[in-house]
C-alpha cells in the first residue's frame, strides 16, 4: 500500500490531481480552439505585437485596442502552463471578452522555468505591470483603471502582483496600481506542486515554496479579487481556491471565490471567447468594464 505524501494523497494520486492536461479528455481540441481564437483576435482587432519591455525575447507584451478614442480601462492577462509552457500568442483569445466592450487588453509573457527561476519570472511580470502603468496614457488607457487576471500559473502570477510592494519595486508607482483582479484556477500554495510530478521540470526549492506561495503572503495592493475555479477540476484545485480566499479574507482583502459547475481547467477559460456569455459578463462586472 502506497504511503501518503501530502494530506491524504499518495504519490500517484497527488500527481493525478495536479495533471490538469491529463485529466481533460478534450485538452488538445480546447487548446486548438484557443489558438484559433487568438489568431482571429489578431485579425479583427487593432493590435501592437511583440512590444519589447526587457532584454530577453519573452520580456514582451501584445496590446489589443477597442474602437474609439478612449481613454479606455486597461486589462493585463498572464497565461498559465505551470510556469514552463505556453505563450502570449496563444492567449489572445481572452481579448474577446474585453476589447469589444471598451477595454484595452494587454497580453503578457515571461521567460519560462527552468531557463529562469521563479524570482526572475515574477520580476518580468512586475516589469510588464510597471510598463503598462507608466505608459497608460500613451496607449490610450486610464492609469487609474488598470486591472489584471491570469489562469492557472497565471493565477499565481496575478496573486503575486497583488503582494508586490510597488513603491519599493519602483518609487514612481503607487501602492495599488491594480484596481481589481481575477485569478482563475490558480496555484497559491506551492508545496503540493513541489511534491508532485510537475516538479520534475520545475525543481522548486523549499525557499521558493516559502517565498512565492501567495496564500502565505500579505497582499499590499488594495484590489478586489475574484477566484473562479471549475467544478470538474478536482479536489486540489478547488481546495487551493477556497483556502486562498479564506486566507486573504482573514487579512482584510475584499475577495470571493466561485465554483463554476460543469467546467474543467480549460473549458472555464474558453468561455472568454464568447464575450456575451454569463462568465464574461461577470468578469467585466468585477473588473469594472462596462
Amino acid at each position: 500500500m502506497a504511503s501518503n505524501i501530502y494530506r491524504n494523497y499518495d504519490q500517484g494520486e497527488l500527481d493525478w490531481w495536479y495533471n490538469a492536461r491529463g485529466r481533460c479528455k478534450e485538452v488538445e481540441k480546447l487548446k486548438r480552439d484557443q489558438e484559433k481564437g487568438s489568431d482571429a483576435c489578431r485579425q479583427k482587432y487593432r493590435c501592437e505585437l511583440k512590444i519589447g519591455i526587457g532584454d530577453t525575447p519573452r520580456e514582451a507584451i501584445d496590446i489589443y485596442y477597442p474602437e474609439g478614442d478612449g481613454p479606455f480601462p486597461i486589462h493585463i492577462f498572464f497565461h498559465g502552463g505551470y510556469w514552463k509552457s505556453n505563450d502570449k500568442e496563444s492567449s489572445a483569445y481572452v481579448a474577446d471578452s474585453l476589447v469589444p466592450f471598451g477595454a484595452i487588453a494587454v497580453i503578457g509573457e515571461y521567460t519560462l522555468i527552468p531557463e529562469v527561476r521563479m524570482d526572475e519570472l515574477l520580476r518580468q511580470c512586475r516589469q510588464a505591470v510597471s510598463w503598462v502603468w507608466k505608459n497608460a496614457e500613451k496607449i490610450g488607457g486610464r492609469q487609474d483603471q488598470i486591472t489584471i487576471s491570469g489562469h492557472s500559473a497565471g493565477g499565481h502570477i496575478t496573486a503575486s502582483m497583488l503582494t508586490t510592494d510597488w513603491p519599493s519595486y519602483d518609487p514612481a508607482m503607487p501602492t495599488s496600481p491594480l484596481k481589481a483582479a481575477v485569478a482563475t484556477s490558480g496555484l497559491y500554495d506551492l508545496r503540493p506542486v513541489q511534491l508532485c510530478s510537475q516538479n520534475d521540470d520545475l525543481s522548486l526549492s523549499d525557499d521558493e515554496v516559502l517565498n512565492f506561495s501567495p496564500i502565505n503572503q500579505v497582499p499590499k495592493c488594495q484590489a478586489k479579487v475574484w477566484l473562479p475555479v471549475g467544478g470538474d477540476e478536482g479536489p486540489e484545485f478547488i481546495r487551493q481556491t477556497e483556502e486562498m480566499a479564506a486566507s486573504w479574507a482573514a487579512k482584510g482583502v475584499k475577495i470571493h471565490s466561485t465554483i463554476e459547475a460543469g467546467h474543467d481547467h480549460f473549458t472555464i477559460m474558453n468561455q472568454q471567447m464568447d464575450g456575451n456569455c454569463d462568465f464574461a459578463k461577470r468578469l467585466r462586472a468585477h473588473l469594472g468594464i462596462c
